[in-house]
Protein backbone atom coordinates (compact mmCIF):
# COMPACT_ATOMS: atom_id res chain seq x y z
CA UNK A 1 0.00 0.00 0.00
CA UNK A 2 2.72 2.46 1.01
CA UNK A 3 4.83 1.70 -2.07
CA UNK A 4 1.78 2.11 -4.29
CA UNK A 5 1.02 5.47 -2.69
CA UNK A 6 4.60 6.67 -3.23
CA UNK A 7 4.51 5.60 -6.88
CA UNK A 8 1.21 7.38 -7.43
CA UNK A 9 2.48 10.58 -5.80
CA UNK A 10 5.60 10.55 -7.97
CA UNK A 11 3.59 9.86 -11.12
CA UNK A 12 1.20 12.64 -10.08
CA UNK A 13 4.03 15.13 -9.79
CA UNK A 14 5.39 14.14 -13.21
CA UNK A 15 1.90 14.40 -14.74
CA UNK A 16 1.36 17.83 -13.20
CA UNK A 17 4.71 19.05 -14.48
CA UNK A 18 3.84 17.90 -18.00
CA UNK A 19 0.41 19.58 -17.80
CA UNK A 20 1.98 22.83 -16.55
CA UNK A 21 4.63 22.79 -19.27
CA UNK A 22 2.22 21.99 -22.12
CA UNK A 23 -0.34 24.57 -20.99
CA UNK A 24 2.39 27.17 -20.52
CA UNK A 25 3.81 26.65 -24.00
CA UNK A 26 0.42 26.52 -25.73
CA UNK A 27 -0.77 29.63 -23.93
CA UNK A 28 2.32 31.65 -24.88
CA UNK A 29 2.23 30.40 -28.47
CA UNK A 30 -0.91 32.47 -29.10
CA UNK A 31 0.10 35.72 -30.88
CA UNK A 32 0.04 38.93 -28.85
CA UNK A 33 0.16 39.55 -25.13
CA UNK A 34 -2.39 40.29 -22.39
CA UNK A 35 -1.61 43.99 -22.65
CA UNK A 36 -1.80 44.41 -26.43
CA UNK A 37 -5.56 44.76 -26.14
CA UNK A 38 -5.05 48.00 -24.22
CA UNK A 39 -3.08 49.64 -27.01
CA UNK A 40 -4.90 52.51 -28.65
CA UNK A 41 -6.62 53.32 -25.37
CA UNK A 42 -4.06 55.67 -23.91
CA UNK A 43 -1.50 53.06 -22.86
CA UNK A 44 2.01 54.33 -23.58
CA UNK A 45 4.94 52.23 -24.74
CA UNK A 46 6.68 52.90 -21.42
CA UNK A 47 3.74 51.50 -19.47
CA UNK A 48 3.63 48.45 -21.77
CA UNK A 49 7.34 47.87 -21.19
CA UNK A 50 6.91 48.13 -17.42
CA UNK A 51 4.01 45.67 -17.47
CA UNK A 52 5.95 43.15 -19.55
CA UNK A 53 8.91 43.49 -17.20
CA UNK A 54 6.77 43.03 -14.10
CA UNK A 55 5.30 39.77 -15.39
CA UNK A 56 8.60 38.62 -17.00
CA UNK A 57 7.00 38.63 -20.46
CA UNK A 58 10.14 40.24 -21.88
CA UNK A 59 12.20 37.20 -20.82
CA UNK A 60 12.80 34.06 -22.93
CA UNK A 61 10.08 31.45 -22.58
CA UNK A 62 12.17 29.01 -20.52
CA UNK A 63 13.05 31.79 -18.06
CA UNK A 64 9.37 32.68 -17.73
CA UNK A 65 8.61 29.02 -17.04
CA UNK A 66 11.32 28.90 -14.38
CA UNK A 67 9.87 31.94 -12.61
CA UNK A 68 6.39 30.44 -12.71
CA UNK A 69 7.42 27.05 -11.33
CA UNK A 70 9.41 28.79 -8.58
CA UNK A 71 6.26 30.68 -7.57
CA UNK A 72 4.21 27.47 -7.67
CA UNK A 73 6.57 25.78 -5.23
CA UNK A 74 5.75 28.58 -2.79
CA UNK A 75 2.02 28.03 -3.30
CA UNK A 76 1.68 31.27 -5.24
CA UNK A 77 -0.37 31.04 -8.44
CA UNK A 78 0.48 34.59 -9.42
CA UNK A 79 -1.32 37.89 -9.84
CA UNK A 80 -4.11 38.46 -12.34
CA UNK A 81 -2.90 40.52 -15.29
CA UNK A 82 -6.33 42.07 -15.81
CA UNK A 83 -7.68 42.47 -12.28
CA UNK A 84 -5.14 44.75 -10.68
CA UNK A 85 -3.98 43.68 -7.23
CA UNK A 86 -6.01 40.46 -7.25
CA UNK A 87 -4.17 37.17 -6.86
CA UNK A 88 -5.21 33.95 -8.56
CA UNK A 89 -5.35 32.30 -5.13
CA UNK A 90 -7.93 34.89 -4.12
CA UNK A 91 -10.00 34.29 -7.25
CA UNK A 92 -9.95 30.54 -6.60
CA UNK A 93 -11.00 30.96 -2.97
CA UNK A 94 -13.79 33.27 -4.10
CA UNK A 95 -15.13 31.31 -7.06
CA UNK A 96 -14.42 27.65 -6.37
CA UNK A 97 -16.83 27.23 -3.41
CA UNK A 98 -19.69 28.30 -5.69
CA UNK A 99 -18.53 25.97 -8.48
CA UNK A 100 -18.07 23.14 -5.98
CA UNK A 101 -21.57 23.65 -4.59
CA UNK A 102 -23.09 23.54 -8.07
CA UNK A 103 -20.97 20.52 -8.98
CA UNK A 104 -21.91 18.70 -5.77
CA UNK A 105 -25.63 19.16 -6.43
CA UNK A 106 -25.21 18.06 -10.05
CA UNK A 107 -23.19 14.93 -9.20
CA UNK A 108 -25.59 13.98 -6.39
CA UNK A 109 -28.55 14.32 -8.75
CA UNK A 110 -26.73 12.43 -11.52
CA UNK A 111 -25.70 9.52 -9.29
CA UNK A 112 -29.06 9.06 -7.59
CA UNK A 113 -31.13 9.47 -10.75
CA UNK A 114 -28.75 7.58 -13.03
CA UNK A 115 -28.38 4.54 -10.78
CA UNK A 116 -32.13 4.41 -10.13
CA UNK A 117 -32.97 4.60 -13.84
CA UNK A 118 -30.32 2.01 -14.66
CA UNK A 119 -31.61 -0.47 -12.06
CA UNK A 120 -35.24 -0.04 -13.13
CA UNK A 121 -34.31 -0.44 -16.81
CA UNK A 122 -32.33 -3.61 -16.05
CA UNK A 123 -35.11 -5.14 -13.96
CA UNK A 124 -37.65 -4.29 -16.68
CA UNK A 125 -35.42 -5.32 -19.57
CA UNK A 126 -37.03 -4.97 -23.02
CA UNK A 127 -40.16 -3.48 -21.50
CA UNK A 128 -41.66 -0.02 -22.01
CA UNK A 129 -39.92 1.54 -19.00
CA UNK A 130 -36.58 0.20 -20.25
CA UNK A 131 -37.09 1.85 -23.64
CA UNK A 132 -38.17 5.13 -22.03
CA UNK A 133 -35.14 5.20 -19.71
CA UNK A 134 -32.69 4.45 -22.50
CA UNK A 135 -34.31 7.01 -24.80
CA UNK A 136 -33.77 9.59 -22.09
CA UNK A 137 -30.16 8.41 -21.75
CA UNK A 138 -29.50 8.79 -25.48
CA UNK A 139 -31.00 12.28 -25.50
CA UNK A 140 -29.05 13.24 -22.38
CA UNK A 141 -25.77 12.16 -23.94
CA UNK A 142 -26.51 13.72 -27.32
CA UNK A 143 -27.71 17.18 -26.25
CA UNK A 144 -24.88 19.48 -25.05
CA UNK A 145 -25.38 21.03 -21.63
CA UNK A 146 -25.32 24.59 -22.96
CA UNK A 147 -28.13 23.79 -25.42
CA UNK A 148 -30.18 22.26 -22.61
CA UNK A 149 -29.41 25.27 -20.39
CA UNK A 150 -30.66 27.67 -23.06
CA UNK A 151 -33.82 25.60 -23.55
CA UNK A 152 -34.52 25.51 -19.80
CA UNK A 153 -34.08 29.27 -19.50
CA UNK A 154 -36.38 29.94 -22.45
CA UNK A 155 -39.14 27.52 -21.49
CA UNK A 156 -39.10 27.15 -17.72
CA UNK A 157 -37.90 30.60 -16.70
CA UNK A 158 -39.06 32.95 -19.48
CA UNK A 159 -42.16 31.35 -21.01
CA UNK A 160 -43.55 29.59 -17.94
CA UNK A 161 -42.08 31.87 -15.27
CA UNK A 162 -41.71 28.99 -12.82
CA UNK A 163 -38.08 29.57 -11.81
CA UNK A 164 -35.70 32.54 -11.92
CA UNK A 165 -33.58 33.00 -15.02
CA UNK A 166 -30.10 33.39 -13.58
CA UNK A 167 -27.73 34.28 -10.68
CA UNK A 168 -27.06 32.21 -7.55
CA UNK A 169 -29.11 33.59 -4.67
CA UNK A 170 -31.57 30.98 -3.39
CA UNK A 171 -32.43 27.30 -3.84
CA UNK A 172 -34.72 28.23 -6.72
CA UNK A 173 -31.76 29.68 -8.62
CA UNK A 174 -29.90 26.38 -8.22
CA UNK A 175 -32.48 24.12 -9.89
CA UNK A 176 -32.05 24.95 -13.59
CA UNK A 177 -28.20 25.01 -13.69
CA UNK A 178 -28.09 21.80 -11.64
CA UNK A 179 -30.42 20.02 -14.07
CA UNK A 180 -28.52 21.34 -17.09
CA UNK A 181 -25.20 20.19 -15.65
CA UNK A 182 -26.42 16.83 -14.33
CA UNK A 183 -28.33 15.56 -17.39
CA UNK A 184 -25.28 14.33 -19.32
CA UNK A 185 -23.67 12.45 -16.39
CA UNK A 186 -27.10 11.05 -15.44
CA UNK A 187 -27.48 9.53 -18.90
CA UNK A 188 -23.98 8.03 -18.81
CA UNK A 189 -24.50 6.52 -15.34
CA UNK A 190 -27.95 5.17 -16.29
CA UNK A 191 -26.65 3.34 -19.38
CA UNK A 192 -23.63 1.97 -17.54
CA UNK A 193 -25.70 0.83 -14.55
CA UNK A 194 -28.20 -0.90 -16.81
CA UNK A 195 -25.59 -2.86 -18.75
CA UNK A 196 -23.69 -3.74 -15.58
CA UNK A 197 -26.83 -4.85 -13.74
CA UNK A 198 -27.92 -7.01 -16.70
CA UNK A 199 -24.59 -8.81 -16.55
CA UNK A 200 -24.59 -9.23 -12.77
CA UNK A 201 -28.18 -10.50 -12.61
CA UNK A 202 -27.22 -13.50 -14.76
CA UNK A 203 -24.43 -14.61 -12.40
CA UNK A 204 -24.72 -17.92 -10.51
CA UNK A 205 -24.69 -16.36 -7.04
CA UNK A 206 -27.73 -14.25 -7.96
CA UNK A 207 -29.58 -17.37 -9.13
CA UNK A 208 -28.60 -19.06 -5.85
CA UNK A 209 -29.99 -16.13 -3.88
CA UNK A 210 -33.29 -16.46 -5.74
CA UNK A 211 -33.31 -20.21 -5.06
CA UNK A 212 -32.88 -19.55 -1.33
CA UNK A 213 -36.03 -17.45 -1.39
CA UNK A 214 -34.45 -14.12 -0.56
CA UNK A 215 -36.56 -11.04 -1.13
CA UNK A 216 -35.97 -9.58 -4.65
CA UNK A 217 -35.21 -6.13 -3.22
CA UNK A 218 -32.55 -7.62 -0.93
CA UNK A 219 -31.01 -9.51 -3.85
CA UNK A 220 -30.78 -6.34 -5.94
CA UNK A 221 -29.53 -3.98 -3.22
CA UNK A 222 -27.26 -6.26 -1.19
CA UNK A 223 -25.97 -8.79 -3.69
CA UNK A 224 -26.22 -7.35 -7.20
CA UNK A 225 -25.79 -3.60 -6.81
CA UNK A 226 -22.39 -3.70 -5.10
CA UNK A 227 -20.73 -5.52 -8.00
CA UNK A 228 -22.74 -3.60 -10.57
CA UNK A 229 -21.41 -0.32 -9.16
CA UNK A 230 -17.77 -1.14 -9.93
CA UNK A 231 -17.88 0.33 -13.48
CA UNK A 232 -19.70 3.40 -12.09
CA UNK A 233 -16.97 3.94 -9.51
CA UNK A 234 -14.38 3.66 -12.27
CA UNK A 235 -15.76 6.62 -14.21
CA UNK A 236 -17.00 8.61 -11.23
CA UNK A 237 -13.67 10.35 -10.69
CA UNK A 238 -13.52 11.70 -14.22
CA UNK A 239 -17.24 12.53 -14.11
CA UNK A 240 -16.81 14.62 -10.96
CA UNK A 241 -13.90 16.55 -12.42
CA UNK A 242 -15.73 16.82 -15.73
CA UNK A 243 -18.82 18.25 -14.05
CA UNK A 244 -16.76 20.79 -12.15
CA UNK A 245 -14.85 21.92 -15.24
CA UNK A 246 -17.89 21.58 -17.49
CA UNK A 247 -19.73 23.96 -15.20
CA UNK A 248 -17.69 26.84 -16.69
CA UNK A 249 -20.10 27.26 -19.60
CA UNK A 250 -23.18 26.69 -17.43
CA UNK A 251 -21.96 29.28 -14.94
CA UNK A 252 -21.48 31.78 -17.74
CA UNK A 253 -24.97 31.14 -19.14
CA UNK A 254 -26.68 31.42 -15.73
CA UNK A 255 -24.45 34.28 -14.49
CA UNK A 256 -23.23 32.21 -11.56
CA UNK A 257 -20.24 33.80 -9.75
CA UNK A 258 -18.07 30.68 -9.83
CA UNK A 259 -14.77 29.78 -11.44
CA UNK A 260 -16.39 29.65 -14.87
CA UNK A 261 -16.78 33.41 -14.86
CA UNK A 262 -13.09 34.02 -14.19
CA UNK A 263 -11.86 31.25 -16.51
CA UNK A 264 -13.89 32.34 -19.54
CA UNK A 265 -12.94 35.98 -19.01
CA UNK A 266 -9.28 35.05 -18.59
CA UNK A 267 -9.27 33.26 -21.97
CA UNK A 268 -10.89 36.22 -23.69
CA UNK A 269 -8.41 38.61 -22.04
CA UNK A 270 -5.35 36.36 -22.32
CA UNK A 271 -4.92 36.57 -18.57
CA UNK A 272 -2.08 34.06 -18.39
CA UNK A 273 -1.97 33.84 -14.59
CA UNK A 274 -5.65 32.97 -14.21
CA UNK A 275 -5.58 30.48 -17.10
CA UNK A 276 -2.57 28.67 -15.65
CA UNK A 277 -3.85 28.77 -12.07
CA UNK A 278 -7.27 27.41 -12.98
CA UNK A 279 -5.82 24.69 -15.20
CA UNK A 280 -3.40 23.54 -12.51
CA UNK A 281 -6.09 23.61 -9.82
CA UNK A 282 -8.51 21.45 -11.79
CA UNK A 283 -5.73 19.12 -12.92
CA UNK A 284 -4.88 18.46 -9.28
CA UNK A 285 -8.56 17.93 -8.56
CA UNK A 286 -8.87 15.37 -11.37
CA UNK A 287 -5.75 13.47 -10.32
CA UNK A 288 -6.86 13.35 -6.67
CA UNK A 289 -10.30 12.11 -7.69
CA UNK A 290 -8.74 9.32 -9.77
CA UNK A 291 -6.58 8.30 -6.81
CA UNK A 292 -9.62 8.20 -4.51
CA UNK A 293 -11.46 6.09 -7.09
CA UNK A 294 -8.60 3.56 -7.08
CA UNK A 295 -8.89 3.09 -3.32
CA UNK A 296 -12.70 2.86 -3.38
CA UNK A 297 -12.51 0.35 -6.22
CA UNK A 298 -10.14 -1.82 -4.20
CA UNK A 299 -12.41 -1.57 -1.16
CA UNK A 300 -15.49 -2.65 -3.13
CA UNK A 301 -13.69 -5.54 -4.82
CA UNK A 302 -11.14 -7.27 -2.52
CA UNK A 303 -9.81 -9.20 -5.53
CA UNK A 304 -8.20 -5.97 -6.74
CA UNK A 305 -4.94 -5.15 -4.98
CA UNK A 306 -3.33 -1.75 -5.01
CA UNK A 307 0.18 -3.09 -4.59
CA UNK A 308 2.06 -5.10 -7.15
CA UNK A 309 1.87 -8.83 -6.61
CA UNK A 310 5.16 -10.65 -7.16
Amino acid sequence: MFQYLIRRILSTLVTLLIIIAVTFVLMHSVPGSPFNQDQGKGTSDAVMENLNTRYHLDEPLHIQFFYYVASLLKGDLGISMKQSGTSVNELLSRGFPVSAELGMYAILLAVLTGITLGIIAALRHNQVIDYIAMTFAVIGISVPSFILATFLIQQVAVNWGILPVATWQSWKHMILPTIALATGPTAIIARLTRSSMLEVLTQDYIQTAHAKGLHPARIVVVHALKNALLPIITILGTLVAGVLTGSFVIEKIFAIPGMGKYFVESINNRDYSVIMGTTIFYSILLIVMLLIVDFIYSWLDPRIKLHHQK
